[in-house]
């Protein structure tokens, strides 16, 4: 099963490198590859909360994310995605911007002669509005997750009163606009601040608008299910798609989009990482989208087919933590940079925490169970 997972993840890495080489030498293999592992490291968590969404998908939903989803993943966020960036920042059109990614200024300056800035510039300037945006979406992931009733805990004596707190209407929303508030006020530089609230309050709507309705569409389906057990004897066949298919094909959508917008907040902090390594367009999407998009993609399917997160019960958990722990980071680095060194081990830390303690418990559960006569 690994083999099969993971086997066309390794062909494109390696297509990948020999693109790399042909491109630029030695040294581009040597930073795409870099960027490779940067992204698979980062992006861990991602995996582990893609596989728990994918798990309530129809085959044909899990199907088109992880095709068609992946290939937005590559090119959308680690290739588009900077360029409309450089595009909207800049006023250039996307050839032009395309042309300023290929053509930086001599020497790695931050500006060309003539005073305008390079395509590494415009992309870190945006920082803030990127990181307000992707972190507030994170926040209102986590929160719901903190605050929701859930028969197993992982950090008990933290989680149990945070549900009984949770049963206030909205409180995740009370306290994500209270942090974007204050975000904007003692972290966001001061020229900054109405752009980081705009941003920040866009990433919540767009939480709240896909979230809810994948939730609306998800009740339909449990709600029309239940009519057809009670009308099962009654029912006779016909040709097209039923309203259960039809509903489970909207909902599937909405999760899609879910997804889609998740797998970008989780790649602000990759995209603007990578530019601490190069800032050439190319090298950035063959390492952080080809190589690390197509291993997160492998982790995720390894996830769901393995049955790994059922066997391991506390990752859902320990994924959920650190992406409440990256979305802090990303408030945080509005106003102060945050090595990505320290993003990616904070969130492998939560993850492997989470797996011990998951093992633990298994093995607890064996014990406990009474040996068959």
């Amino acid at each position: 099963m690994v083999v099969r997972i993971f086997g066309l993840s390794f062909v494109i890495t390696i297509v990948a490198l020999v693109v790399a080489f042909l491109y630029g030498g030695v040294e581009a293999l040597i930073l795409t590859a870099i960027l490779g592992i940067f992204e698979v490291t980062l992006s861990f968590d991602n995996a582990v909360i893609n596989a728990t969404v994918l798990r309530r998908m129809s085959e044909f939903w899990q199907k088109i994310f992880l095709t068609i989803g992946i290939l937005i993943a590559v090119f959308g966020m680690r290739l588009v995605f900077p360029l409309v960036i450089v595009w909207l920042a800049s006023g250039l059109n996307p050839v032009e911007a395309l042309d300023l990614a290929l053509n930086p200024p001599p020497a790695d300056a931050a500006y060309f002669a003539d005073g305008s800035p390079s395509y590494e510039t415009i992309i870190t300037d945006a920082h803030p509005q990127i990181a307000a945006f992707g972190g507030m979406f994170l926040l209102m992931l986590f929160l719901g997750f903190l605050f929701e009733e859930k028969e197993l805990t992982w950090l008990t004596w933290i989680e149990r009163p945070l549900e009984r707190i949770g049963k206030l209407e909205m409180l995740e929303v009370v306290i994500a606009i209270g942090l974007l508030v204050l975000t904007a006020t003692f972290i966001a530089p001061a020229d900054e601040r109405s752009t980081v609230m705009i941003a920040g309050s866009l990433g919540m709507i767009t939480y709240i608008l896909v979230n809810g309705l994948g939730e609306f569409f998800n009740v339909e389906i449990e709600e029309e299910v239940e009519g057809l057990d009670e009308s099962a004897e009654k029912s006779t066949g016909r040709s097209g798609p039923t309203d259960l298919a039809k509903a489970t094909g909207k909902a599937g959508f909405f999760l899609f989009l879910y997804l889609e917008v998740l797998d970008a907040s989780f790649s602000f902090d990759g995209v603007i990482g990578a530019f601490a390594i190069t800032a050439d367009p190319i090298l950035i999407a063959l390492g952080l989208g080809l190589i690390g998009a197509m291993f997160v993609r492998s982790l995720t399917v390894y996830l769901v087919r393995k049955g790994t997160l059922s066997e391991y019960e506390y990752l859902e958990h320990g994924a959920h933590w650190a992406i409440g722990a990256l979305a802090l980071i990303l408030l945080y680095s509005i106003g102060t940079h945050v090595p990505e060194i320290i993003t990616g081990l904070v969130g492998l830390v939560l993850i492997i925490a989470a797996l011990l303690s998951s093992i633990v418990r298994r093995k607890r559960k064996e014990a406990a169970e009474p040996v068959g006569v």
